[in-house]
């Protein structure tokens, strides 16, 4: 890689990490902290170099026919703008995410940028820890989501007619990337290689098989009460009473426990002892969930899945725009077909009236040269 002078004066300590070959011999110098773009000597300007630093908030990009305007949002110091041909603008884009994700501390230290995608409102940036999704009409913003491998138990696909999804399984929740069709293979390929390289599988069944639960021996033997429970103490029980003294406690046992299951009180019982006796329940329900949770056990909360997706309508809405985007370029290649046309005949036009302007010159002479004619 030739690196111009005037680059290597802006460089300072740093290092080149990309270099982007543009239009001739201007390029894209691309360090840890900024994005240099050189500009080679040209008829209507002079050598330069521009600098546009990573601590960027946001990155946009306007694509057209020939150029393609890449735009760094620097929040309250306001944003910079470059144009790149827009057969490049892929290549130039890439590093400059890479950067910014840097900057902004989403990739760690030793984390490299494997590939990116951008399908319209969504954007993917795939790394060797993660996958990095935006959804938007920037490529980039702080309102960022990510996939963390550390995370991933499992992988999956799920596919469609028009794009289909790589389902990620992990320890929170199922995440799904949705690409369209012609791009879904390369989506999913730069992920599983990043997931499986991270984990040391080579492939899903390895993944799940590494990341599923230990199966524990739950044990067949008898069942044991241990030595805590203290002997029922009968001593105070006479022999005459016994029996009925029994018979009575469960009658009020049964009353008690078919009061309950209805839901309602006993009406002979006076207000004051049911109301000590549900003071009761409830300070020994409290005990109860005190010791619960102090024995390691939580109450498990219900996990309610959303009724739409939030990947799911991105990914559709991606389809759509896409679709939208495609409309919106015929209707520009046909709008330029008619300024060509147009163009072309106001170049008639031109001519015509260039070649008017000759016969009306030649008819004046014409008339000149008969008014010197005398009259036979």
């Amino acid at each position: 890689m030739d690196v111009p002078s005037l680059v290597q004066s802006s460089l300072g300590d740093e290092d080149v990490a990309a270099h982007v070959s543009l239009k001739g011999e201007d390029a894209l110098f691309v360090t840890p902290t900024r994005s240099l773009l050189y500009t080679d000597d040209g008829l209507l300007s002079d050598e330069s170099v521009s600098e546009y630093p990573h601590d960027a908030e946001a990155i946009r990009v306007s694509d057209g026919r020939r150029k393609a305007t890449i735009s760094l949002d620097y929040g309250l110091d306001g944003d910079d703008s470059f144009s790149v041909p827009s057969g490049s603008l892929d290549d130039v884009l890439h590093p400059i995410l890479a950067g910014v994700l840097n900057a902004a501390d989403v990739t760690e230290a030793g984390e490299t940028v494997r590939r990116s995608y951008r399908f319209s409102e969504l954007t993917l940036v795939v790394t060797s820890n993660r996958v990095v999704k935006h959804v938007g009409s920037a490529v980039w913003g702080l309102d960022f989501e990510e996939i963390v491998f550390e995370t991933v138990t499992g992988l999956s696909t799920e596919d469609g007619n028009v794009s289909s999804q790589l389902v990620l399984e992990t320890t929170q929740r199922t995440e799904r990337i949705k690409a369209p069709n012609d791009k879904f293979r390369a989506v999913r390929e730069a992920v599983e290689d990043a997931v499986f390289a991270y984990h040391d599988v080579t492939s899903a069944a390895e993944l799940a098989a590494a990341n599923s639960p230990e199966q524990t021996d739950s044990g067949g033997g008898e069942v044991s009460f241990g030595s805590g429970v203290d002997p029922i103490d009968t001593s105070t029980v006479g022999e005459d009473d016994a029996p009925a003294a029994g018979a009575n406690a469960a009658q009020q046992a049964g009353a008690a426990g078919a009061m309950e299951r209805a839901g309602g009180t006993d009406d002979t019982e006076p207000a004051g002892n049911r109301n000590a006796r549900g003071a009761k329940r409830g300070v020994q329900a409290t005990t109860d969930d005190a010791e619960f949770e102090s024995s390691g056990f939580q109450t498990a909360a219900a996990n309610v899945e959303p009724a739409v997706d939030p990947d799911e309508l991105a990914a559709e809405l991606a389809d759509m725009t896409a679709v939208v985007d495609e409309f919106a370029d015929t209707i520009d290649k046909q709008h330029a077909v008619i300024d060509d046309f147009a163009d072309t005949i106001d170049q008639q036009r031109a001519v015509i009236d260039a070649q008017q302007a000759v016969l009306d010159e030649q008819r004046e002479r014409l008339d000149d040269l008969q008014a010197l004619i005398p009259d036979q």
